[in-house]
């Protein structure tokens, strides 16, 4: 997050001067005014702290490197004050780090869980992970948790300025375990999460993406082969007077229907499925899409057990029986990444124990998103007073079967692939065949 630095004069002619962070240049003008106008400040400057590079000399040595400062200015006196000759100094136009891959953000966290266990202290850990991350962004913003640790910063706000390369999850978990008695079970936790969902991912793109690959080039195959190879050929006998077999005609059809109203077939095409993505997109068409995606033949129990599994996980690893559990389940609610479930959990569940007084699992049994089994276990934990180790169990139940489901749901699609590519094939092969034995002056 961009830091900001402003200078102004008191009403007493005293300099007043801060640091803070804000998402753009605005909201940081925002800020500045509801501080210094209940106070007769006089701003006087606000400056974005930027990166120079910068080429310097000592000894006879020429130096060169990049550093963050507000201004050329300040740069150049401390520079000089180090005892070097500044040559140049230049604002680096284009400060562009990159991403941080998923595998690099759960590499932190799962390397932080496994040291902690070994009682180094995450300050030793976060210099360690440091010197060996690779990734630019990954170290800058390791660098920036350290010093705001050292600030003395809470943990909320330590972490959620990363929210956009950990997530809203993992944010919350680690500024959970910055203040829990037990900080390598949650970063151990929540690597395990991570991992799953960037898994999981992974194995859905490849279930999904090939497939739609394939089916798109038979799909453009047969539009060649009917648009422009075959006409060349049916046209001939039509030239030569002689009649066309039914099969061979009716596709001669469908090639001048294409050829004559491709405009309408695209955007009768293109535009119900730009529809369909931009209604997805709000919050009701999201809602709409989450409620009857774990339906879906195949895939939907897929993704229905999976988000089973995630609430289960965040459950186990947030849990501990005391009256703070309600915010419990509504941030598992939030992890399990179908918005109907959450909705569901929410209005129904987390709404039932705090109106209505229902029990936890009369409030899971009336939201009517989770499975028989689900319940199940959650009952039996209830009846036991082991509910949390009975939520690990169901994740890691579900974590099993979802990892052979998908490969069955991989079989079943690569089945439909072959299908239909066989179709295609077939349907190509007969009119090809029709055409081949026309002969001149044949009756038909």
């Amino acid at each position: 997050m961009p830091v900001y630095r402003f200078k102004g004069i008191s009403t007493q002619g005293k300099l007043v001067q801060n640091e803070f962070e804000a998402d753009t240049k605005k909201i940081a003008q925002e800020k500045v005014d509801r501080f210094a106008k209940p106070r007769n400040i006089q701003v006087k400057s606000m400056e974005q702290r930027a990166v120079f590079m910068y080429k310097v000399e000592k000894d006879g040595k020429i130096l060169t490197g990049e550093q963050e400062a507000y201004n050329k200015e300040e740069l150049e006196r401390v520079l000089i004050k180090l005892g070097y000759k500044v040559k140049s100094i230049n604002k680096q136009l284009f400060d562009f780090k990159g991403g941080v891959p998923t595998e690099e953000i759960v590499n932190f966290i799962s390397i932080s869980a496994d040291l902690l266990k070994q009682k180094l202290t995450f300050d030793e850990i976060l210099n360690l992970l440091y010197e060996d991350t690779q990734n630019k962004r990954m170290k800058d913003i390791i660098k920036t948790i350290q010093k705001d640790l050292k600030d003395g910063k809470e943990g909320v706000e330590v972490y959620n300025k990363h929210a956009d390369v950990f997530g809203k999850f993992a944010c919350y978990m680690l500024s959970v375990a910055s203040t829990s008695g037990n900080m390598a079970l949650v970063f151990e936790s929540t690597a395990k999460f991570l991992e799953r969902d960037a898994t999981f991912k992974k194995n859905l793109r490849r279930s999904l993406l090939m497939p739609a690959v394939t089916v798109l080039a038979v799909i453009g195959v047969v539009l060649f082969y009917i648009g422009y190879i075959f006409p060349a050929t049916a046209e001939l006998f039509l030239d030569m007077g002689i009649e066309l077999p039914p099969m061979t005609q009716t596709t001669l059809d469908i090639s001048y229907f294409l050829r004559d109203y491709w405009i309408l077939i695209v955007l009768g095409i293109v535009i119900p499925i730009g529809s369909f993505i931009a209604f997805i997109r709000t919050v009701n068409g999201k809602l709409m899409l989450d409620k009857y995606i774990i339906k879906m033949p195949v895939i939907g129990d897929l993704l229905h057990k999976t988000s089973i599994e995630i609430f289960a996980r965040v459950f186990y690893t947030l849990y501990s029986g005391s009256g703070q559990n309600v915010e419990v389940i509504k941030i598992a609610s939030e992890a399990c990444r179908n918005t109907y479930m959450e909705k569901q959990i929410k209005d129904i569940a987390v709404r039932g124990m705090l109106e209505e007084g229902k029990g936890l699992m009369e409030g899971l049994e009336a939201t009517g998103v989770f499975t028989k089994t689900a319940l199940s276990r959650f009952r039996l934990g209830a009846e036991t007073g082991d509910l949390r180790n009975n939520a690990k169990q169901l994740a890691e139940y579900y974590e099993i079967q979802t990892t052979y489901k998908m490969d069955s749901v991989v079989d079943v699609i690569n089945l439909f692939i072959n299908l239909f590519i066989m179709i295609a094939l077939i349907a190509i092969t007969v009119v090809s065949s029709e055409t081949a034995v026309i002969q001149p002056n044949a009756p038909f």
